[in-house]
């Protein structure tokens, strides 16, 4: 047989078996188009309202990260398609956002919150309708959900190590100031003990609204309390108002320990680094940190968003975060949340904090407690590294 008279009868055996099984051969088109089509994720944070200072910086960090990945061939041999969504800084928003990721969008995972607030409003969401969040910030712990990465440091990884720190450092006068929501008063509800345990006290406590911007009576409060350590939990664009009055009332980071655990590099420069000169800050990244690992991340992002941007805790979090849902993906050939969530139990991956680790069964990172004093020019000198913690966010104290 000649090839020409071969070549035409694989044709016509070819056409027949269409026209035969034009079922089968739908299939097989629609089978290799899903293998190529996106895979959508949802990128959910704050960018308007109060909690924009600290949020909206970290969906730069998020779709850098995608970018990262499109250009190494996506997940599972498909690109990625993102969807981005607005929080406002209003806590049901964030939960009607995240139900029309999962549900319209038919995302595979969320990259998304900042407040414990807002994580708490997004989880009954994610476990009704089996989805997948990854949150990136520093929070209380007290929780662990089928349906939740948790790539930020809870309390054992944060306020714990830093109240140690400055018990032996600074002093054992402790006054708490926070904005009224759960994660500063389950802090602080922790920070007690921990200062007994310490032999420290508490000498004044004080909680305002999201988005307060009048802290007279509680600087009054504090030069009557005359405190060795201010530990603030103090979050969004408050921190403006608090800073600059705090330094207007002669109380700042030359004359006062101040450690405000919700403050890293890009609240930073919202704030104004000359009111933060001095202040200590407690989180798993600065910037400053002296690895090639981190100089070629930061380098990569200045060059994208430019050389006056700066990286924070929670930006290098959810860059992190994106990275580990990768190779979690690929390692369980699957999206199915359960096979991902299975395939990160011991996951480690060489962020630019560091290795970092899953843990095998409460979904938290393993992560360093870094404490560092911010300098006039808005980073941070580092003064103190833990090693890595293991996470346990149900700490009995």
């Amino acid at each position: 047989m000649t090839a020409d008279r071969r070549t035409f009868l694989k044709s016509a055996l070819a056409s027949a078996a269409a026209a035969a099984f034009p079922a089968v051969a739908t299939l097989a088109s629609r089978s290799a188009a899903a293998a190529t089509e996106p895979i959508k994720v949802g990128i959910l944070h704050s960018l308007t309202g109060t909690m924009a200072i600290a949020e909206a910086h970290i969906v730069d960090a998020e779709k850098m990260a995608i970018d990262e990945l499109n250009a190494s061939g996506g997940v599972l041999g498909r690109p990625i398609q993102t969807v981005v969504e607005d929080g406002a800084s209003d806590w049901p928003t964030f939960a009607e956002k995240a139900q029309k990721l999962l549900e319209s969008d038919r995302v595979s995972v969320i990259f998304g919150c900042h407040t414990s607030a807002s994580r708490k409003a997004v989880l009954p969401v994610m476990e009704r309708y089996n989805g997948l969040l990854y949150y990136p910030c520093y929070y209380e712990g007290l929780e662990m959900s089928k349906n939740i990465m948790y790539t930020g440091q809870e309390a054992t990884q944060s306020v714990i190590p830093a109240i140690g720190w400055l018990a032996k450092n600074k002093g054992k006068k402790f006054f708490l100031i926070g904005s009224d929501y759960v994660w500063p008063r389950t802090i602080n509800r922790i920070a007690h003990p921990v200062v007994a345990k310490a032999g420290g006290t508490i000498v004044g406590e004080d909680y305002f609204p999201l988005g307060a911007m009048e802290f007279s009576s509680v600087i009054a409060k504090i030069k009557a309390a005359k405190p060795d350590v201010i530990l603030s939990t103090v979050v969004g664009g408050s921190n403006v108002a608090l800073f600059k009055q705090l330094n207007s009332a002669g109380i700042n980071g030359h004359n006062q320990a101040i450690m405000a655990l919700a403050v890293s590099e890009e609240e930073a420069y919202g704030i104004g680094s000359d009111n933060l000169v001095g202040v200590l800050s407690c989180m798993g990244y600065f910037q400053s940190i002296d690895t090639p690992g981190n100089k070629a991340f930061v380098s990569a992002f200045k060059k994208r968003y430019g050389q006056n941007r700066v990286l924070g805790d929670t930006m290098e979090a959810s860059y992190t975060s994106v990275h580990l849902w990768k190779l979690a993906a690929e390692k369980a050939k699957s999206l199915q949340v359960e096979n991902v969530v299975a395939a990160s139990s011991g996951l480690e991956w060489d962020a630019p904090e560091g290795k970092v680790r899953f843990h095998t069964s409460n979904h938290h990172l393993w992560k360093h407690a870094r404490i560092g004093a911010f300098r006039a020019d808005g980073q941070v000198d580092i003064l103190y590294e833990s090693p890595l913690i293991e996470p346990n966010p149900f700490p009995k104290l």
